[in-house]
């Protein structure tokens, strides 16, 4: 189960980002244990398959740190890259051969011998429903995988795989930016299953940094809400994900430290449901129907 009220996501930690060294690593993933964050977020994919085992070194400097964590990875996506000659394009592969040695490499990359939670990372249109569930039955009972889930998938996509095996967690991009899981029933599945609701980017991609049509308006608001409730800014997206029902748990994308930590106290706001819609006028450009 996982246990930390946030998840850091290493994504960035690696190639893809901060392009981290060993010690670098392991000081990051300490001080989040010491902040009481001691779940952390991969995938097979992340810096070209490197991220991993990146991470998996600086665990191997204290391996008496991996019973304080929890350790998600993903797979499913086949990525055009020097580090697997053998891809020719980009695709998805669920099949139960793919799943099995991707969990082997990343138990090997993360120099652990079992995965707190394995993700598919993406729906497959080839995906095999019983064929994915039997891999991971199998690779239950041997203690290699402890829960398993999905990432990015719909409800009617959840619901295939649900007739054959429990899915404990969903990850999906929800944030004031992107706001289709509020109203296409993601949200309701997951809870009338029991499925936990994971989310990534939830800051919302282009707010604080890049460009976004509603970019201005919302961050006068955060502004304005921050004194009211006195956050800082940033930590209002996060409240405002916190009022859903489903009580999603968030992966802070961040290689800083202080970030991860205000993600974890912004879970402390309790934010009146007034603020909440005006919030969600501002990030979708009118009143609720």
């Amino acid at each position: 189960m996982i246990s930390s009220s946030v998840i850091a996501g290493c994504m960035r930690w690696g190639t893809w980002g901060a392009k981290f060294s060993t010690q670098e690593y392991s000081t990051l993933i300490q001080q989040c244990i010491e902040n009481g964050i001691t779940t952390f977020d991969h995938a097979d994919i992340y810096g070209h398959y490197t991220t991993e085992a990146e991470f998996g070194k600086a665990i191997a400097l204290n391996k008496g740190i991996r019973k304080n964590i929890q350790l998600i990875t993903k797979c499913g996506i086949n990525l055009v890259t020097e580090n697997r000659p053998q891809h020719t394009i980009k695709s998805y592969n669920t099949s139960a051969k793919h799943i099995i040695s991707s969990v082997e490499q990343s138990l090997k990359n993360l120099c652990t011998d079992y995965l707190d939670c394995l993700l598919i990372h993406r729906p497959d249109p080839l995906l095999n429903a019983a064929e994915v569930a039997d891999t991971i039955d199998t690779l239950i009972q041997s203690g290699k995988v402890l829960e398993f889930g999905l990432s990015n998938f719909l409800p009617h996509q959840s619901a295939l795989l649900q007739q054959h095996i429990k899915l404990s967690y969903n990850q999906i991009e929800l944030s004031l930016t992107h706001t289709d899981s509020l109203l296409d029933g993601t949200l309701e599945y997951a809870m009338q299953h029991g499925t936990s609701i994971m989310i990534w980017s939830p800051l919302g991609q282009g707010i604080f940094a890049g460009d976004h049509p509603k970019k201005e308006a919302l961050l006068n608001l955060f502004n304005q809400l921050s004194e009211k409730y006195n956050c800082q800014p940033s930590q209002i997206p996060n409240a405002w994900l916190n009022q859903l029902p489903c009580k999603p748990i968030p992966v802070i994308g961040s290689t800083q430290l202080n970030r991860i930590v205000q993600a974890k106290e912004a879970l402390n706001i309790v934010m009146e449901r007034e603020d909440w819609y005006r919030l969600l006028e501002v990030a979708i450009g009118k009143e609720v129907a």
